[in-house]
């Protein structure tokens, strides 16, 4: 029995809370087979004392269920998980992984399912995030990853279009990511004509998320905001895997076949171990000409899913008609209205965002 075939049956093993492997996700750092002696040796980040408890139990299972198999040794090496809030801390991961020089924070932006607004929201909140920062002399230091593999957006709403440049050569060739309206910016939709569908499997998804942490030039940035595909798949498990970030936005509409799904990705990043860093109710509600309120999909959603999750409601944007004109235009509301109804709601939610990385006040005036 070779190490491959251990490995091979270990795919039995699912990560807790996951559909996946342990295998596929990399925690696996090498096996043997010696004298009727399954040999396995795991490396984990987590601050949970239950996950290498419960997988050790599951691989012992899993081997002493092959034939000729008739002992086990199971080494797991845990790497606690640092707190985002301490110092140096970088939030969590599953597999180790170590972010980019220059980036000071990662959060990524998250959604249940898809229609809620999720990349007119990342958008607008890294242009917001981006003025502030200007304000107090930190220009250029917000950057957007659209993760959104197969239906990347961020371009047109950015006012992007072209193929970035690329630096060096072979092995230590870099990206530049574009750039617009104060941020920084690299999107699958830079590098596919616009006419041609993304068809990948996991694999694909997992190396192009990698790429863009490991291969884009994103230089000294504050914040750099991931917007990420609906769901909990491929690209969310490996952006885990590849970054760690120090917490995670969930954006949902009011009503309840939104916030129960939204529920569920909230909880699949604390399974990783990736804070929450508040929820934000898009669409929140409709003003009329007249200035009335009508809440069009239900009310008190986003508020309760974030108490369900423990964590805080950010902000509750509106369903306004010059949110959607200004992301087709390319020029996102808080760019092209910044004194607005919508754009107010963005800079409180941006500001709120990077007080909680910064544990310091930020100044909107």
């Amino acid at each position: 029995m070779t190490a491959d075939d251990i490995k091979n049956h270990l795919k039995q093993v699912k990560y807790p809370g996951f559909s996946r492997d342990i295998v596929s996700f990399g925690l696996v750092r090498s096996a043997a087979f010696i004298d009727g002696t399954a040999k396995v040796s795991l490396a984990l980040t987590t601050s949970d004392p239950k996950v290498p408890l419960q997988l050790k139990t599951e691989v012992d299972q899993c081997l002493r269920a092959v034939p000729g198999v008739k002992e086990t040794i199971i080494d797991v090496a845990v790497t606690p998980v640092k707190s985002a809030s301490a110092p140096g801390g970088t939030g969590g991961n599953l597999a180790g992984a170590q972010r980019p020089k220059g980036i000071a924070h990662a959060v990524a932006v998250a959604s249940g399912k898809g229609g809620v607004g999720k990349s007119t929201f990342s958008v607008n909140l890294a242009c917001a995030a981006a003025q502030l920062l200007e304000k107090q002399g930190r220009p250029g230091r917000v950057g957007l990853m659209d993760c959104d593999i197969y239906g990347p957006s961020v371009p047109l709403m950015m006012g992007l279009n072209g193929r970035p440049e690329i630096e060096g050569e072979g092995a230590d060739a870099m990206l530049i990511p574009m750039e617009h309206h104060g941020v920084k910016v690299m999107s699958m939709g830079f590098l596919v004509d616009d006419n041609t569908p993304v068809v990948w499997r996991g694999p694909m998804i997992m190396k192009t998320v990698q790429q863009f942490v490991q291969n884009v030039k994103w230089g000294e940035i504050d914040l750099l905001l991931i917007d990420l595909p609906p769901g909990t798949g491929d690209a969310q498990l490996s952006l885990v895997q590849t970054l760690p970030l120090d917490g995670a936005v969930l954006v949902t509409t009011p009503q309840t076949a939104a916030t129960n799904i939204a529920r569920k990705g909230g909880l699949m990043f604390q399974k990783v171990n990736v804070p929450l860093l508040g929820v934000a109710e898009n669409m929140s509600y409709f003003l009329d000409p007249a200035g009335n309120r009508h809440e069009l999909f239900g009310s008190g959603g986003g508020a309760a899913t974030a108490e369900k999750l423990g964590t805080t409601l950010l902000g509750q944007v509106p369903l306004l008609p010059e949110i959607r004109e200004g992301g087709d235009m390319g020029q996102p509301i808080v760019v092209r209205d910044p004194q607005g109804k919508a754009a107010n709601v963005f800079h409180d939610i941006a500001a709120g965002l990077l007080n909680s990385l910064n544990r310091q006040p930020v100044s909107q005036t």
